[in-house]
């Protein structure tokens, strides 16, 4: 069977201005049996038209803060940088794969686009806005392939199908989270302090967005690598 090919969203450099990537987004899809490709960074409706045509999933990568406009809010002093060019390819490229029903595999910043694409918010800083931030590390140090909390699973959800497990042990880096969930989203899994750390969106062939990093222990993790695996596999079909 041929490998599918799937879309990994750039990381940003604005000092830089230069594209860039951690290589265990890439490699994690090549060991799960994909063919991961870096895209341009564009606006260009044509160009993002024929990515979501031509290719067979796509990965929304972490990295800036999502712009709080998009959820109707100004930016506080505590929201973290932000990057236009991201926002702009990647609200356009997220219609056209839902559109499509291409799958879909959010990582960190994945999980808080695709649910203010879809009509949520975010906390802009957990820490200052959420009440029960200091009983769960969100944001730990590295090194980063070691778990640093638990998510527990929503039972006889896809995600919990899929792990055969109630609960996770997790890495966390991240200071923004959901704070009203989208219409169009369910929450399969949720941190001790019941932050939202995984969505799912039904009717989809594979629409799934996780708040910690499994291309960082996806290779001392099987449960992590198993995220890769069934993204990769939903791709080939």
């Amino acid at each position: 069977m041929e490998k599918p090919k799937i879309g990994v969203l750039p990381l940003y450099d604005k000092d830089k201005e230069s594209y860039w990537m951690l290589p265990g987004y890439m490699k994690a899809i090549e060991a799960a049996g994909g063919i991961p490709m870096m895209l341009p960074l564009t606006s260009d409706k044509g160009i993002i038209s024929t990515l979501a045509l031509t290719l067979d999933g796509f990965l929304f990568t972490g990295g800036h803060d999502v712009d709080p406009k998009l959820y109707g809010e100004q930016a506080e002093s505590f929201c973290g940088e932000l990057c236009d060019e991201r926002d702009a390819m990647e609200r356009i490229l997220f219609g056209q794969v839902t559109a499509l029903d291409k799958p879909a595999f959010g990582i960190c910043r994945g999980l808080q686009l695709f649910n203010v694409l879809l009509g949520g918010s975010l906390y802009q800083d957990i820490p200052t806005q959420m009440k029960t931030a200091k009983t769960v590390t969100h944001k730990q140090k590295p090194p980063y392939n070691q778990p640093t909390h638990r998510v527990f699973l929503e039972l006889g959800s896809p995600l919990h199908r899929m792990m055969d497990k109630e609960a996770l042990e997790v890495n966390s880096y991240h200071h923004q989270g959901i704070k009203r969930l989208s219409e169009q989203l369910v929450p399969v899994a949720k941190a001790e302090d019941d932050l939202i750390e995984a969505v799912m969106m039904p009717g989809k062939r594979f629409v799934l967005a996780v708040q910690w990093h499994p291309e960082f222990s996806y290779e001392s993790d099987p449960y992590q690598f198993r995220l890769f695996e069934e993204f990769v596999k939903a791709c080939r079909k």
